[in-house]
């Protein structure tokens, strides 16, 4: 099982950038892939973001191409989301998931572990 904790959540102004970061502990040897989604109240988590723990492309959702970044530090066990010309609608609580599996679709329901979540607020 792996432990994951969000942080960099905040408040902003629509065009800004903020870098969320993730940090992960315990079984992450066994850790296939990581990502990032978000959810609303009364919404399903959507897929932002995911990548290969050891290695391999980036996937994106197609509202966020071209502006986020996932990234990842093996060596620290974080996980990175560097988000950029944010939008009103990127207006959500974004987590962190861990899977030992192969995402082939990249559905929440692959994911094994979450973090509790950091909510990021675009706003004027």
């Amino acid at each position: 099982q792996v432990q994951l904790v969000e942080s960099g959540g905040r408040l902003v102004q629509p065009g800004d950038s903020l870098r969320l970061s993730c940090a992960a502990s315990g079984r992450t040897d066994r850790t296939y892939a990581m990502a990032w989604f978000r959810q609303n109240p009364g919404e399903e988590r959507a897929f932002v973001a995911g990548v290969a723990w050891f290695g391999g492309s980036p996937f994106y959702g197609n509202s966020v191409k071209g502006r986020f970044t996932i990234s990842r530090d093996n060596a620290k066990n974080m996980l990175y989301l560097q988000m950029n010309n944010l939008k009103v609608e990127d207006t959500a609580k974004y987590h962190c998931a861990a899977t030992t599996r192969v995402p082939t679709t990249w559905a929440s329901t692959l994911f094994d572990d979450w973090g509790p979540g950091t909510m990021v607020t675009v706003s004027s």
